[in-house]
C-alpha cells in the first residue's frame, strides 16, 4: 500500500534519540546501530562433544583431562589424547576429538572402536567459526528479541544502543461508550480500549491505559494541550458529524494535516496530523474494524519510523476465493491462510469484529475486488 503508510513513516523519518541500555532491559526495543561482534565467536577452539581431543591418528596416549570453564594449558603431542567435556577449550595441537561413544580406552591407551571413521577438525568449534571480532551481525533497525539478547551476550555486549520506544496516549472519544457491563438502549462498550493497547506495545510503543474522553471540545482541547506523549492516538471524531469536534480542535491547536482521509475501506476518514512541537496524532475511526483499518495504514508505520524498525518485504499470497472489493477505494478484508492461499472471512464490516477476531491476516484488496488466483498483500492482524 501506498498514500496514508507512505506519509506516517515519512512523518516519522527521524527516529526517537537513542539510549544505551543493560541486555536484561534492551528487550522489545529496536537497535539503533548494527550489532557488532566484540569477539571471536566462539573464541577459542572448543569441543562440541565428550569425548578425548586427540593429537595425530591413533592409538594415543591419555595424559589428562580438560574442563570447560578452565584453560588449556599446553600443547598436545603428536600421539597423545587429553579427556575433554563439551565447551572446553582445545588444547594447541589437538586434530579432532574423539566422542566418549566412540572411543575405546585399553590401559594407558585409547583407540577407536571403529578404526579410521576420525577425520581431521572432528566434532571441533573452530575459533571465528560464528563470526570473526569487528563483523556487523544484524543492521540498525533490528527488533530485540530473545535470541538478539542471546547473540550480543556471546559476542562480548553487556549493553546495547537502542531507539527510546515513543510513548503513545490513547484517547478514546465518545459519549456512547461504556467501559464495563451489558450494552444498554443508546450506549455501547469501547471495544477499541481493549484491543489497541496491546498492538500498540507489540509495535515497540510505550503506552498506559486507555483515557475516555466525553463529547466535548474542551475536554478535548486540554486532553491534547496536556498530553505530554510522542504520539496521541484517538478513536472516534474523525468525520464530520455534530459532535465530531477532532478537526477543529486540531485546527485551533495550529497542529499541521498530514493524511485528512484515506482512499481505504473500512476507516477512509482517518487522520494524521503533527502537532505543535513536533508530536503526533493519528485520529482512528469509531467503528472497531475502521480503526483497525487506520492502526495499519497509519498509526504502525509512524510508530516503526520513530522505533526506527526496519520494514520487511511486502507480504503476498494467493487470493483461493474472489475476495470482495470497494468499487474505487482499497479495502482491507479479514482473511485466514490456508494450504492454498488466502480465504475471506465473514463479518467484516466496518463495525464488526468477528471477522477479525478469526483473521490470520487483512487481505488489501484493490478498487473492484481480486480474482481467485490473484497475487494480494497482506498486513499484519492484531
Amino acid at each position: 500500500m501506498g498514500g496514508g503508510p507512505e506519509a506516517a513513516r515519512r512523518a516519522g523519518r527521524r527516529a526517537l534519540p537513542p539510549l544505551s541500555l543493560p541486555l536484561d532491559r534492551a528487550l522489545g526495543r529496536t537497535l539503533a546501530e548494527p550489532l557488532t561482534a566484540l569477539s571471536d565467536l566462539p573464541a577459542f577452539d572448543t569441543s562440541a562433544m565428550d569425548g578425548w581431543a586427540v593429537a595425530g591418528p591413533g592409538p594415543w596416549r591419555v595424559t589428562g583431562r580438560l574442563l570447560a570453564g578452565r584453560p588449556a594449558g599446553g600443547p598436545l603431542a603428536d600421539g597423545a589424547a587429553v579427556e575433554i567435556a563439551t565447551g572446553a577449550q582445545l588444547p594447541p595441537g589437538a586434530t579432532a576429538v574423539l566422542r566418549r561413544e566412540h572411543g575405546e580406552p585399553g590401559g594407558a591407551l585409547l583407540s577407536e572402536r571403529t578404526p579410521g571413521a576420525l577425520t581431521t577438525g572432528q566434532d571441533v568449534r573452530p575459533r571465528g567459526q560464528e563470526c570473526r571480532r569487528g563483523e556487523v551481525l544484524l543492521p540498525a533497525g533490528t527488533a530485540v528479541g530473545p535470541a538478539v539478547l542471546g547473540l550480543a551476550a556471546a559476542c562480548g555486549h553487556d549493553r546495547l544502543a537502542v531507539h527510546r520506544p515513543p510513548v503513545v496516549e490513547l484517547l478514546v472519544l465518545g459519549d456512547e461508550l461504556l467501559g464495563s457491563g451489558l450494552p444498554r438502549p443508546g450506549l455501547v462498550r469501547d471495544a477499541l480500549g481493549p484491543l489497541l493497547p496491546p498492538w500498540l506495545r507489540a509495535a515497540g510503543a510505550e503506552t498506559g491505559e486507555p483515557r475516555a474522553v466525553r463529547d466535548d471540545v474542551d475536554l478535548l482541547r486540554d486532553a491534547l494541550r496536556h498530553s505530554a506523549a510522542d504520539v496521541v492516538v484517538t478513536t472516534g471524531g474523525t468525520a464530520a458529524g455534530p459532535v465530531d469536534f477532532l478537526h477543529r480542535v486540531l485546527a485551533e491547536s495550529g497542529a499541521r494535516l498530514l493524511v485528512d482521509g484515506v482512499a481505504v475501506r473500512p476507516g477512509h476518514p482517518m487522520l494524521l496530523a503533527e502537532l505543535p512541537g513536533g508530536r503526533h496524532l493519528v485520529g482512528l475511526p469509531g467503528n472497531p474494524l475502521a480503526a483497525v483499518a487506520g492502526m495499519v495504514t497509519l498509526a504502525l508505520p509512524l510508530l516503526h519510523a520513530l522505533a526506527g524498525r526496519s520494514t520487511g518485504e511486502p507480504v503476498l499470497a494467493t487470493a483461493v476465493d474472489p475476495l470482495p472489493g470497494h468499487p474505487a477505494d482499497t479495502r482491507l478484508l479479514p482473511v485466514r491462510r490456508t494450504a492454498r492461499g488466502v480465504v475471506p472471512l465473514p463479518y467484516d464490516g466496518p463495525a464488526m469484529l468477528r471477522g477479525l477476531a478469526r483473521a490470520e491476516a487483512l487481505a488489501v484488496v484493490p478498487p473492484g475486488g481480486a480474482a481467485a488466483g490473484e497475487t494480494i498483500e497482506l498486513l499484519e492482524a492484531p
